[in-house]
């Protein structure tokens, strides 16, 4: 399997997420650009994870499918089960919601957030009201390559 590089201009991998995409503030989606995307990618799929929630490791803040197999995922994707714009994406129930839900540790805690992104060679054909568990189900044998970017969110970080 390929990896691709998952980057972001808001972030390095392993640094400090702005306060913008957070839950205390804008609570707006990153923008994300995917290098390495294989040929034979139909869509891409991606979901974001909280690596530090103290009752649910992986706790899902995101989780998406059907994007168009491009090199750049715009930023401020609105919440909602299926977008047109600024991409087109198919946005399962994360967090409680349609849609991305940014960090929002709490007590000033430091939580890490992973971003999975996955090439796909299929279409993936799930329910709207569908969560990670049924999305990792669906995409188990159309994975051409996946990367991941981690990013850093305290509310009142140095």
């Amino acid at each position: 399997m390929y990896e691709l590089e998952v980057t972001s201009p808001q972030f390095e991998n392993e640094g400090w997420m702005p306060d913008s995409l957070a839950g205390y503030a804008e609570d707006n989606s990153p923008e994300l650009i995917v290098g390495g995307i294989p040929e034979g990618a139909m869509t891409l799929a991606l979901v974001m994870d909280d690596l530090d929630h103290p009752l649910v490791k992986g706790f899902n803040h995101w989780v998406a499918w059907n994007l168009p197999p491009s090199s750049r995922i715009p930023g401020s994707i609105p919440r909602g089960a299926t977008m047109e714009n600024p991409i087109r994406i198919e946005q399962g129930i994360g967090y409680g919601k349609h849609g991305y839900r940014g960090p929002k540790p709490p007590f000033n805690w430091n939580h890490r957030y992973r971003f999975t992104v996955y090439a796909l060679d299929a279409q993936i054909d799930i329910s709207a009201d569908s969560r990670k568990e049924e999305l990792m189900e669906a995409i188990e044998n159309h994975v051409l390559a996946s990367g991941t970017l981690i990013g850093k969110y305290q509310r009142r970080h140095a």
